[in-house]
C-alpha cells in the first residue's frame, strides 16, 4: 500500500512537472512544429531589417527608393492575400507554408545578389508574395489544431517565438554587416530553408495540414458566410485600427517626433522600444491565458484601452520619461493585441478558410502600409500631436468595438457566436 501510494504521488508530481516545464505539452504537434519553424524566420528577418536599408543605400539612392524596397513587400503581402488563402483551401497547408518559406529563401539568396537597385527592388517586392503564402498557411493551421479554450495560448507561444527571434537577429545582422551588407540576406537565406524544410518534413502526416478532400474543399468557409458574422467584421476592424498604431505610427512618425521635438536621442529611443518588447514578450502567455479563461472580449477591451492611453500619452509628451512611461503601456496592452484578434477568427471559422484569414491578415498590413502617408500628411501640415489625437479617436473606435464584442468561445456558458 505504500509503495503503491508513493509511486502513485510520484507519478503525479511527474505529471505536473512535465505540465509546467513543457509549454507544448497541451497542444497538438502541429502547433510545436509552427514555434520551431517560426523562430527561424523571425531570426532571419531580424538579421535583415537593420541592414536591409544601408544595402538599398549602397546602390546610391535616395530616402524615397529606399522606403520603397521595404514598401513592396509589405504591399505585396496586401495584395496577394486572397490568392494565399485560395492555395491553401486546394492544395493545403503543409504545401503552400513550406513552398512559400522556400520561395522567400529563394528571393532573398536572388536580392543578396543584386547587381543594382532596380533587381533588389524586384526580388524583395516578389518575396512578399511567399510571405504571404507561409504566413495564411500557418495561420490556417494555428487556428484549427486547438479548441476556444486553448487557442489564444498557442497563439501567444508562435507571437512570443517570433518576437525572441526578432530580438535575437538585429545583433548577428549588425555583426554580419561589417563583413558585407550581402550577408544578411544570404544568412536569411539558409535559416528560411531550414524553417521550410522543418515545416515540409514535420507536418508531412498531419491530417490537418495535408491536401482537403473534394469533400472538405466544397465544404470550405467562403468570405461571405465569414463577412455575415459580426465577430469576424470586429476582428478584422481591431486588427486594421491595431496595425495602424503598432506598426504604422509607431514606425513612421513616433520616432520623429521623439527626435525633433522632444530632442532625445536615437538611443534613447531605441530604449524605449527594447522596454515595450520586454513587456509584450513577459505579459504574452498570461495575455493569452487570460483570453482563453475571461473571453475574448475582456481582453480585447483591456488592450484597445491601454493602446488607447498610450495614444493619448504620446498627445501630451513633453518629457523623455513620458515616453517610457507610454512604452510600458503599450507593451501590456499590445500583448493582449496580439493574441485576440486572430483567436476571435479561430472560435468562429468552421472548418478551412484560407481565404477568411487571408482577408484577416490582409486587414493588419492594410493598417500598417495606410497610417504611415495619412499620418505623416496630417504631421506635415498641422504637427504630430494632432496625428495622435486622430489616431486616438480612431483606436476608440476599436475600444467601441472590442465592448459590443459577443462572446466566440463555444465552451464559455454554452453559447456559441458560430
Amino acid at each position: 500500500m505504500t509503495t503503491g501510494a508513493q509511486s502513485q504521488r510520484f507519478s503525479s508530481r511527474k505529471i505536473l512537472k512535465n505540465k509546467f516545464s513543457n509549454p507544448f505539452a497541451e497542444f497538438p504537434r502541429e502547433v510545436g512544429v509552427l514555434v520551431f519553424a517560426s523562430f527561424f524566420v523571425a531570426v532571419g528577418f531580424g538579421i535583415i531589417s537593420p541592414t536591409l536599408p544601408l544595402f538599398a543605400r549602397s546602390f546610391g539612392v535616395n530616402n524615397a527608393q529606399v522606403g520603397a524596397i521595404l514598401s513592396a513587400f509589405a504591399f505585396a503581402r496586401f495584395a496577394t492575400g486572397l490568392i494565399s488563402g485560395k492555395l491553401v483551401d486546394h492544395f493545403g497547408e503543409r504545401l503552400v507554408y513550406s513552398f512559400g518559406i522556400g520561395f522567400v529563401s529563394i528571393t532573398s539568396f536572388a536580392a543578396g545578389l543584386a547587381q543594382n537597385y532596380e533587381q533588389l527592388l524586384i526580388f524583395r517586392a516578389v518575396g512578399g508574395f511567399g510571405s504571404s503564402m507561409f504566413s495564411v498557411a500557418a495561420g490556417s493551421i494555428l487556428l484549427r489544431a486547438v479548441d476556444d479554450d486553448h487557442r489564444a495560448r498557442a497563439q501567444s507561444l508562435y507571437n512570443g517565438s517570433f518576437l525572441v527571434g526578432m530580438m535575437a537577429g538585429p545583433v548577428v545582422g549588425g555583426a554580419l554587416s561589417v563583413v558585407s551588407l550581402r550577408a544578411p540576406l544570404i544568412i536569411y537565406g539558409f535559416l528560411l530553408i531550414a524553417a521550410s524544410a522543418s515545416g515540409a518534413i514535420l507536418l508531412r502526416n498531419s491530417v490537418l495540414a495535408a491536401k482537403p478532400t473534394a469533400t472538405q474543399e466544397r465544404a470550405t468557409i467562403t468570405l461571405k458566410s465569414a463577412l455575415a458574422l459580426s465577430p469576424y467584421r470586429s476582428a478584422l476592424i481591431i486588427s486594421f485600427i491595431t496595425s495602424w498604431v503598432l506598426f504604422g505610427m509607431s514606425r513612421s512618425i513616433l520616432p520623429l517626433f521623439m527626435v525633433e521635438e522632444i530632442k532625445v536621442t536615437p538611443s534613447f529611443m531605441g530604449l524605449g522600444f527594447t522596454i515595450t518588447t520586454i513587456i509584450n514578450g513577459v505579459f504574452l502567455m498570461r495575455a493569452g491565458k487570460l483570453s482563453d479563461l475571461n473571453g475574448r472580449r475582456y481582453s480585447a477591451v483591456i488592450g484597445t484601452s491601454f493602446v488607447t492611453l498610450f495614444i493619448i500619452a504620446l498627445a501630451f509628451t513633453t518629457k523623455p520619461w513620458h515616453f517610457i512611461a507610454a512604452s510600458v503601456i503599450v507593451g501590456f496592452g499590445g500583448a493582449f493585441l496580439s493574441t485576440t484578434p486572430s483567436a476571435i477568427v479561430g472560435d468562429v471559422l468552421e472548418g478551412k478558410g484560407g481565404q477568411v484569414i487571408g482577408l484577416f491578415q490582409m486587414s493588419s498590413d492594410a493598417g500598417a502600409m495606410v497610417a504611415p502617408i495619412i499620418l505623416g500628411f496630417i504631421a506635415d501640415h498641422y504637427g504630430y500631436r494632432p496625428a495622435f489625437l486622430v489616431t486616438a479617436v480612431l483606436m476608440s473606435v476599436a475600444v467601441l468595438v472590442a465592448t459590443k464584442l459577443p462572446e466566440t468561445r463555444a465552451s464559455h456558458l454554452g453559447q456559441s457566436s458560430k
